[in-house]
């Protein structure tokens, strides 16, 4: 089944200043893309998100959030809400980046709790799975992976809104990358545990996206393989 590849770029905690925000949007208007063939999604920082949103969609992209709380409006000081993306129509945001679980403490179930949130709100979500060197080296890489989704599943209900950003984390902004195989074998495993936990047809559609150390000279080979769908990329 063909799936429209879908490209993410995730800022991170960067850049430093609103102007050079604003110079890299100016950058890419020299650089086009069709739309009608992939879907672009641009996460900058919370601060930059609406400052940079317009500009960003009038390249033909959409902008994303890096985060969202799995709480709704009240006194949760620090966070900002599904509501709030919809309030400002941002269409999407990234759920589970390894960050957000190895940096600061995202449980499976805190995961689980914002995509519920953002099932019921209609924000899409990218959410972000992947294993640790010591989990990859115990063959442990499938495990993990159906463990994360897992707490996700009984919380999805529109999995149109749904696209998964397969992350090894001992490839993110290391240098080191998954060979392609490897990376179109977990890709598969994915789409087989969804085919089993699901069902065949969620399995067919759902967009599974790479994210480890992408760089111009390995996402050609990438994005030959059947089972990966686009790029998450945090580093270019």
């Amino acid at each position: 089944m063909a799936r429209k590849p879908i490209v993410g770029g995730n800022w991170k905690c960067n850049p430093g200043k609103v102007s050079e925000a604003n110079a890299l949007i100016k950058a890419w208007k020299d650089m086009s893309f069709d739309a009608s063939k992939v879907d672009v999604v641009v996460c900058p920082t919370a601060l930059h998100l609406g400052l940079v949103k317009d500009g960003v969609e009038s390249l033909g992209a959409a902008v994303g959030a890096q985060n969202v709380s799995k709480t709704a409006m009240g006194a949760f000081t620090g966070e900002w809400a599904a509501e709030h993306l919809v309030d400002m129509a941002v269409p999407w945001t990234i759920i589970g980046h390894s960050e957000r679980r190895s940096k600061y403490g995202e449980t499976d179930e805190d995961v689980a709790v914002k995509v519920e949130r953002c099932q019921q709100l209609g924000v899409k979500v990218i959410l972000a799975i992947g294993e640790l060197l010591e989990e990859r080296e115990a063959g442990k890489t499938d495990e993990v992976n159906k463990r994360m989704l897992a707490a996700c599943l009984p919380k999805i209900t529109k999995w149109e809104d749904i696209v998964i950003a397969y992350e090894p984390v001992w490839a993110i902004g290391t240098g080191k990358v998954a060979t392609p195989d490897q990376a179109e074998e977990t890709h598969a495993n994915i789409r087989s545990y969804l085919a089993t936990a699901v069902s065949q047809e969620v399995a067919d559609k759902v967009r599974i996206q790479y994210g480890g150390s992408v760089t111009p000279e390995n996402c050609k080979d990438l994005m030959s393989k059947p089972n990966i769908d686009g790029f998450l990329v945090g580093g270019a």
